[in-house]
């Protein structure tokens, strides 16, 4: 017995080879590194270019990629591609909702040096006029409008008030720094958030030193993004004429558009128009917001100011006039 043990000992020596159940031992073998070729370095670059693109444009990532793969990796080429398909759909989707009723939205008040604006945005819901997207068209008509403002050329010896309606707004170029009139952006945000939309109308107030354009909205929708266009459901500009320097103007102005927005008067009138009957619709003679023992004129005069004219927008007015109709 112990002869065959031997045996088979030396022949799986000499031949290598394993009996049944025995247990083989392997040398480790040598891990590979692989190295990134540049395909992967491609790849990466790509996502990177993919996750700018889509911060920048607020894009889903399909589109940011068809984008970028229809413009051959350019950044700059496949935002404006991107636009563009935007726009076209925006068109579409514009056409398909016309004539659905914009009773909501937002009036937008942007003051710059001499120069203030108002303008009204509609959509069809309260939901959307709290989306982002939406301030920022209403953003970009305020801004526009301004641009627009500012660009006419004329000398004043004493306020001059303008006013521009749905027609003349899409027309507007969309302001610095953007590309297309207004009405491109009205299409991009229809075609973003799905909903009709109208570029309702606009007003505009210049003045020269001597003048004062007080300001005041109501229902005010906070956004940090939005800078110095301040947002709400209603709005007002108050023109006054001061003689004096007066430090309480700003404050004096907002009180002033406050009363504007609450009593809704249809003209200035004079301080010599008695209070009651028709007199109840010229600013001057109407009780005092803040205070109804008094009269607004009664308040102002001791202010060193006069109220020579206003502006009142009250978003979706017109709208709800022509449903009653």
């Amino acid at each position: 017995m112990w002869m065959l043990r031997s045996l088979r000992v030396f022949l799986v020596a000499r031949t290598g080879s394993h009996p049944a159940g025995s247990v083989l031992r392997q040398s480790p073998q040598p891990r590979h590194t692989f190295h990134a070729g540049p395909c992967l370095y491609a790849s990466a670059s790509s996502k990177e270019l993919l996750m700018k693109l889509r911060r920048k444009t607020g894009y889903s990532f399909v589109n940011c990629k068809k984008a970028l793969e229809t413009c051959g990796e350019d950044l700059k080429q496949a935002e404006t591609w991107l636009h563009k398909q935007a726009q076209k759909e925006g068109w579409s989707k514009a056409a398909k909702l016309q004539g659905r009723k914009t009773k909501e939205g937002l009036i937008g008040l942007l003051q710059e040096g001499n120069t203030t604006v108002l303008v009204e945005v509609n959509c069809e819901t309260d939901f959307v006029s709290r989306n982002l997207k939406f301030q920022q068209l209403v953003q970009q008509v305020a801004l526009g409008t301004m641009m627009h403002c500012q660009n006419l050329k004329d000398q004043l010896s004493t306020y001059s008030k303008g006013f521009l309606n749905s027609s003349e707004l899409s027309r507007l170029p969309a302001g610095p720094d953007r590309e297309g009139s207004l009405k491109d952006h009205l299409a991009l945000a229809i075609g973003r958030l799905g909903e009709n939309m109208t570029l309702k109308r606009a007003a505009w107030v210049k003045v020269p030193s001597g003048f004062y354009v007080g300001s005041y909205v109501h229902g005010v929708m906070q956004s940090p993004s939005l800078h110095n266009v301040v947002l709400g459901k209603y709005g007002a500009l108050v023109i006054c004429e001061t003689s004096e320097q007066n430090a309480n103007l700003e404050d004096l102005g907002r009180r002033l558009g406050q009363h504007v927005v609450g009593m809704a008067p249809l003209s200035v009138g004079s301080l010599d128009d008695e209070p009651g009957g028709e007199a109840e619709t010229k600013m001057l003679s109407q009780p005092y917001l803040l205070d109804p023992s008094i009269t607004l004129g009664q308040y102002v005069q001791p202010q060193g100011v006069s109220v020579v004219d206003f502006v009142r927008f009250e978003c979706g007015e017109g709208e709800e006039a022509a449903e009653t109709e």
